[in-house]
């Protein structure tokens, strides 16, 4: 299985594709939503999000609280990433790992 993720306007957007099937996104319409455990346990058994139409055009996006929690973590890690690569760019002092968690370990080891 091959992931491929794309950082666009702060927003990750991940795609799976295993020998030429792609997962297709769940997009239903808004009357869907009268039958909540229904859509609950999409969001879990897919572990992505469901679209949401109104009139035929977007309007929603329904997700499990764990698939908001790892995006949110990984965008997290892409936006502590983008800034560590910018900071090196200017011109920032790099410092070797060992040494950091050395003094870390001295600073808060018991």
């Amino acid at each position: 299985m091959k992931n491929l993720n794309f950082v666009h306007n702060s927003a990750i957007i991940t795609a799976e594709h295993s020998k030429g099937v792609s997962n297709m996104p769940q997009i239903r319409p808004i009357t869907d939503l009268r039958n909540t455990t229904e859509i609950s346990e999409i969001c879990h058994q897919c572990e992505e999000p469901i679209f949401i139409t109104k009139n035929g055009y977007g309007d929603l996006v329904v997700m499990s609280i764990e698939f908001y929690e790892r995006q949110f973590a990984k965008l997290e890690i892409y936006s502590k990433l983008f800034e560590a690569e910018k900071n090196l760019a200017e011109g920032a002092e790099l410092v070797d790992a060992e040494d950091v968690f050395a003094r870390l370990k001295e600073k808060y080891a018991e």
